[in-house]
């Protein structure tokens, strides 16, 4: 009789090893990637409970102006002095068929810096802003207890 050589015992378990380590490397490559994704400079924008839809305000070629709590104003991510906005929004608005310019404002900035600011833009000959603002999430009330009458 010839020997025949065994073969090991099947293994039931899967080896989630390879699994981690790829993992692990999705979520550093998403760690450093998501701060890249934010446009413009980061407010604290106002929150409403009913904000109207701005889509247009999301797509890549959008000019957004920020006010900052300090009081900076900011056209995409360059800083901008108030007196030097009206030149660099005539600028990215020129030969564009849609002059809408959207304003983000942090909602500790001064009052009087926004409407500096929309007063800059408005003089720069855009008819068209888009105050940003972020919707509040409200959370739902609790149910009533068990046993509780409505009336």
């Amino acid at each position: 009789m010839a020997y025949k050589p065994k073969a090991p015992p099947v293994m039931a378990a899967p080896n989630v090893i390879p699994m981690a380590d790829i993992m692990l490397v999705l979520l550093i490559i998403f760690m450093v990637v998501t701060p890249l994704l934010s446009k413009g400079v980061s407010v604290d924008m106002v929150r409403v409970p009913n904000p109207a839809d701005m889509p247009n305000a999301d797509k890549d070629d959008a000019v957004i102006v920020a006010v900052t709590r300090d009081g900076s104003i900011y056209l995409g991510n360059n800083k901008v002095g108030l007196e030097d906005l009206q030149d660099k929004v005539k600028d990215k608005v020129s030969g564009r068929l849609d002059k809408t310019v959207f304003v983000r404002s942090d909602a500790r900035a001064k009052f009087g810096q926004v409407k500096a600011a929309v007063d800059e833009i408005r003089s720069a000959g855009v008819d068209n802003i888009g105050l940003l603002t972020q919707r509040v999430v409200r959370e739902a009330p609790p149910p009533p207890p068990p046993g509780a009458t409505g009336g």
